[in-house]
């Protein structure tokens, strides 16, 4: 045992860990993990009212690609100094960002664009609200990751089904306003400010909830022992204890240890993104549902993705070769989904595509939080904040290889 764990070890057995009153740290992380997603979720779930302003552009498919790819190139400039910025600072500075980006929509909406169609000046300015929007969530998905990986796997449940939960809401949004408001450019209109406004706010919470999280027993005990593990580890590098020793993990170290966990999430995403939102939006169509049918599948998924992250707090899968397996196995979607364009009739009606999506959700939300739970756990504690990173770095590169595929996969 190193000296590092073996620190770790009496810590846990001389100071018993404080409860989560009122589960209030659960519910901080939970809200945080629904944070981060839902400027994304807001942005492509309002894509009526971009489509009524813009209707020569493809708006979910550019949207998918300038986000994911933003984040991406962000993730890889962070990636390599992750460990030598203060993480408080690069989240507070992303929930920021993500502030200043929901803002650009209504207030471009409040003193240029006005419903008025085809200003595709505005249009410009959304993608770059978009890009904005990824470079946030690269600063902030992999921080809020690997704070969590520093706590119990609970916390880390927390989080990804935190960002189901915000695909949910912004489902629920749509529907109301789809049912209360008019489908003509005004009703859009207030819709989508509703959409903006509520995320706002929602950001707001999350920016209240990060800077109180420390001062929680629970948060300061799993923070104390990894200032206790990382001085341990200063003391060994002094001692000269310490090389070639696994505990002074490089990037590429920690790389390799989850990189099997890394390949089952860029599977999930390649998957999931090539497929939803825009074969759902622009592919399958229904004449008994007509504009509502997207609207409902949308929201089949994403409540099917919540259900798939909140299974893990009931039952986890033990074997990581049978997760990756399942990741693997997920690429039947494909064939299945053109089944459902170009098979047999009953294929193409709305049952079928009704059940595949949910499907699809539902195995999208278990085994990415099967994978991020088990993950984080592989290293020690002073190395889960970098490892978070790593592992948003690889869900990433599947969200942005998921983002190109769909443009070419549906033929």
């Amino acid at each position: 045992m190193s000296p590092s764990q073996s620190l770790l070890s009496k810590s846990n057995s001389n100071i018993k860990i404080p409860n989560d009153s009122f589960n209030m740290a659960y519910v901080i992380y939970f809200t945080l993990g629904a944070g981060f997603l839902l400027p994304w979720n807001t942005f492509i779930t309002a894509v009526d009212y971009f489509d009524y302003l813009y209707p020569d552009a493809r708006i979910d498919r550019v949207f998918a690609v300038v986000y994911m790819l933003v984040g991406l190139a962000c993730l890889l400039l962070i990636v390599p100094f992750a460990h030598r910025t203060n993480d408080s600072v690069r989240i507070n500075t992303g929930l920021a960002l993500f502030v200043l980006s929901l803002l650009m929509v209504p207030v471009m909406d409040v003193v240029y664009i006005k419903g008025r169609m085809g200003l595709y000046s505005g249009y410009y300015v959304t993608v770059v609200a978009v890009g904005l929007s990824g470079v946030a969530d690269a600063l902030v998905q992999g921080g809020i990751t690997g704070s969590a990986g520093e706590l119990s796997g609970r916390y880390m449940q927390a989080v990804v089904a935190g960002t189901a939960a915000s695909g949910v809401l912004v489902s629920i949004l749509r529907i109301v306003t789809k049912a209360i408001f008019a489908q003509d450019g005004q009703g859009l209109r207030r819709s989508a400010n509703l959409y903006f406004s509520v995320s706002i706010v929602v950001m707001g919470v999350c920016i209240v909830f990060y800077n109180i999280a420390d001062r929680l027993p629970i948060i300061k005990y799993y923070k104390d022992l990894k200032i206790e593990a990382v001085k341990e580890d200063k003391i060994d590098e002094e001692a000269g204890l310490l090389s070639g020793s696994l505990l002074r993990k490089t990037l590429w170290d920690i790389v390799g240890t989850v990189k099997w966990y890394g390949f089952g999430i860029v599977l999930i995403y390649i998957v999931s993104l090539s497929i939803f939102p825009g074969y759902i939006t622009e592919d399958v169509h229904s004449e008994i549902l007509r504009d509502w049918y997207p609207v409902l599948l949308i929201t089949g998924y994403n409540v099917f993705d919540l259900v798939g992250k909140f299974l893990t707090a009931i039952y986890i899968l033990e074997s990581s070769k049978v997760a990756v397996g399942g990741c693997i196995a997920r690429w039947l979607f494909y064939p299945l989904f053109l089944l459902c364009l170009h098979g047999p009739k009953f294929l193409q009606t709305e049952i079928p595509v009704t059940v595949l999506t949910c499907l699809l959700g539902l195995t999208n939300g278990y085994f990415t939080s099967v994978l991020m739970i088990k993950a984080t756990k592989t290293v020690q504690i002073q190395h889960a904040q970098t490892t978070g990173i790593v592992l948003v770095l690889f869900l990433v590169i599947g969200l942005a290889v998921g983002s190109v595929v769909a443009w070419i996969w549906v033929i």
